[in-house]
């Protein structure tokens, strides 16, 4: 075993979160962040873990990148028929984190998910680049293929037979919103003493703040 794992450690410093410094509601506090994320320059500031699970509860993880958020939700793209999109087919709950190691900064987000409609997945399909359309179209994601080979021969006859400006969204391709139930905002603080504030989702559609022990 590397011992050397265990020794690694920061201290956080940079920053601290009160009750007062957190909007009432948490879209608003996560609007405010993300600004201030996309300020600091962080690479990748759409990068967000998604965690999904099988009707059965078996857990999966994996990165994707946030495409838009508001009021409904937090929205990304993908295969319907990959594993994540089987999954949350099956069981519409979801779990998102944001890790803004810059601004020692994490966001974790727990939602149910639904397809956005149609036209919205149209729209931002066609925003894609003739690559990522093409990929898109001509992957069978999660699916066991052959070879690399394979998947650059499918690209290359899509490409060849597929007018440029012509290509629509397959069907098994679109946009997930998970709507936020639960969002907790946390803060890099010294001596492990974390920022954590917790917003949940009320009955009368308030959201209810506290803060957690770190």
């Amino acid at each position: 075993m590397n011992k050397d794992v265990a020794s690694i450690r920061k201290n956080y410093s940079q920053y601290s979160l009160t009750e007062n410094d957190t909007a009432a509601d948490p879209i608003v506090q996560f609007d405010k962040w993300w600004q201030q994320a996309v300020e600091a320059e962080i690479d990748e500031v759409n990068a967000m873990t998604l965690a999904t699970a099988s009707a059965d509860g078996i857990p999966s993880a994996r990165i994707v990148l946030l495409k838009g958020y508001s009021p409904e939700g937090f929205l990304f793209f993908t295969n319907y028929e990959s594993y994540k999109g089987r999954q949350l087919q099956e069981n519409p709950k979801a779990a998102l984190v944001f890790f803004w190691k810059e601004l020692e900064r994490q966001v974790r987000i727990t939602g149910i998910v639904k397809k956005v409609d149609e036209k919205e997945s149209d729209d931002y399909f066609s925003s894609r680049p003739e690559g990522s359309q093409l990929g898109a179209t001509i992957s069978p994601q999660s699916r066991i293929i052959e070879s690399r080979d394979w998947l650059e021969t499918k690209l290359a006859e899509a490409a060849q037979n597929l007018k440029p400006g012509t290509l629509k969204r397959p069907s098994h391709w679109g946009g997930f919103c998970v709507k936020p139930i639960v969002m907790e905002f946390w803060q890099g603080r010294p001596s492990r003493l974390h920022d954590r504030i917790e917003y949940s989702l009320q009955e009368d559609g308030s959201w209810k703040r506290v803060r957690l022990a770190p």
